[in-house]
């Protein structure tokens, strides 16, 4: 299995630290707001790279934070916290705020099938934790007091810029819009990780500590958190994009500062998600919500599909257009799937099965390249082989592309039984019917001028008959 590395940027065979046991962290959300899609195209695919690490056949541990205290407004440890400024927005408490977000976040997870992580952990029950590393840094020389605020000093490190080959002025407080200096610091790199009533007063949210009271920094959080349930050997951190810098920078900075060794070996980070006029956000344009697709018409997992289409390491441009088209592959792979629930199933070919089996395992061995996995999945609909090998093969593969296939074809094949039950008590359906099934007769017989008489016939009456691989249907006009 090959995946792209963020830290190395090259493809890498994915070797675990323990053999067959996979330790997997994932930057969860900051629960002031609902998530938009874009947010949820990263935890869609982290899903997908989970489930076919489970499906490869690992033992997976993955581990969530939930980000309910410390998130500023700017990556440059200024601005309000994003948590008090949606507790003023909705005139709640920050902790009433966290509860219902999270509360918003899971539920569009569930809709959109993302598996919930082994372990999900508030920022807020983890303080104790965040302290303790905290007070490490200080005593190993790589953390400093200064106003009131414990800083990492990022000028012990003899690399930083981790991710990509930034130059340092490029990053420097100032350049970006919006951002002010912190006088407080030694390097304008320096990051905080733990702030104290000196900065923010109105903060809700605040715990002793050996500095004053205060809370703790964004950054420091993940680490903890990660370090704590899965140790000092991360295999797999996942994000989005947007998040290789300064979040997961500072992430590796101060992990391995206080580990003394390398602290995770593989960095997952997926594109953005555009609109036609740029960058997917909250505070810009119509704020694209599971809750708003669902209210124009769309089934979350169309969406999910859509995601699957595009490569994760490649922007992907969203519109209704492009979303319609998805809906439509949707709606035929499901029909495709309900004839075939129709048919009788035959035995399953094994070699077919493990062949078939080896082209999906093929594209996801390829850095998670679910376009491909899902041309897999068309590639079984086309081949030459029994519907129950077919079916078997689709519910294999929809264990990690998870759009509930099976399923869904099932709920139409059952409403389509019903619909034709309830027809067969009219005397014209059992007419039509009767008639359809002497047409069938008279074809095997060779006797196609009774059978275009038939279809004449029924066409008089207003009946157009449509012939199809899997018998004949008809339309009542």
């Amino acid at each position: 299995m090959l995946l792209y590395n963020s830290l190395t940027r090259k493809r890498e065979e994915f070797v675990p630290n323990v053999e067959g046991k996979v330790s997997m962290y994932t930057c969860g959300p900051t629960v002031y707001h609902y998530a938009h899609i874009g947010n949820l195209r990263s935890y869609i695919m982290e899903d997908i790279l989970e489930k076919y690490l489970r499906y490869a056949g690992y033992d997976v541990t993955r581990v969530m934070n939930i980000t309910d205290v410390g998130h500023l407004t700017s990556d440059a440890d200024t601005g309000e916290d994003k948590m008090l400024k949606g507790a003023k927005r909705e005139k709640k408490t920050v902790l009433e705020i966290a509860k219902f977000y999270t509360d918003a976040f899971f539920a569009d997870c569930e809709k959109l099938n993302i598996k919930t992580p082994d372990v999900v952990a508030p920022a807020t029950t983890c303080i104790d934790e965040f302290i303790r590393v905290i007070e490490a840094l200080i005593e190993k020389g790589y953390a400093y007091e200064a106003g009131g605020n414990i800083y990492f000093d990022t000028a012990k490190l003899k690399q930083y810029y981790v991710f990509n080959d930034f130059k340092e002025e490029d990053l420097e407080v100032g350049v970006r819009e919006g951002v002010e200096e912190d006088s407080n610091k030694r390097n304008k790199a320096d990051f905080v990780l733990w702030f104290t009533k000196s900065k923010f007063d109105d903060q809700e949210l605040k715990w002793d500590s050996p500095w004053g009271v205060g809370y703790p920094g964004w950054h420091i959080e993940c680490s903890c958190i990660s370090m704590k349930h899965l140790g000092e050997y991360l295999d797999i951190h996942c994000g989005g994009i947007d998040n290789a810098f300064p979040h997961h920078t500072n992430e590796i900075a101060q992990s391995e500062a206080f580990v003394g060794h390398k602290w995770c070996n593989y960095w997952f980070h997926v594109h953005h998600l555009n609109t036609n006029s740029g960058k997917m956000s909250k505070s810009s344009g119509e704020f694209l919500t599971v809750s708003l697709l669902e209210s124009k018409g769309y089934d979350p997992l169309v969406y999910r599909l859509f995601c699957l289409q595009s490569h994760y390491r490649k922007s992907l441009v969203f519109s209704y257009e492009n979303l319609d088209n998805a809906a439509i592959a949707y709606k035929k792979l499901v029909a495709k799937i309900a004839a075939l629930l129709k048919e009788e199933g035959g035995a399953i070919d094994q070699a077919v099965f493990d062949e078939r089996r080896a082209a999906f395992c093929a594209a996801l061995d390829n850095d998670m390249n679910t376009s491909l996995g899902v041309t897999a999945l068309y590639d079984v609909l086309k081949a030459k082989t029994t519907p129950a090998t077919k079916l078997a093969l689709i519910a294999d593969f929809d264990r990690v592309l998870s759009l509930d296939l099976i399923e869904t074809a099932q709920k139409q094949k059952d409403a389509e039984d019903a619909a034709k039950a309830t027809a067969s008590d009219d005397p014209f359906i059992r007419e039509i019917e009767d008639m359809i099934a002497k047409r069938a007769q008279a074809k095997k017989d060779k006797n196609y001028a009774l059978a275009d008489q038939i279809r004449n016939d029924l066409a008089a009456r207003g009946v157009t008959l449509i012939d199809t691989p899997q018998g004949t249907n008809y339309q009542i006009n």
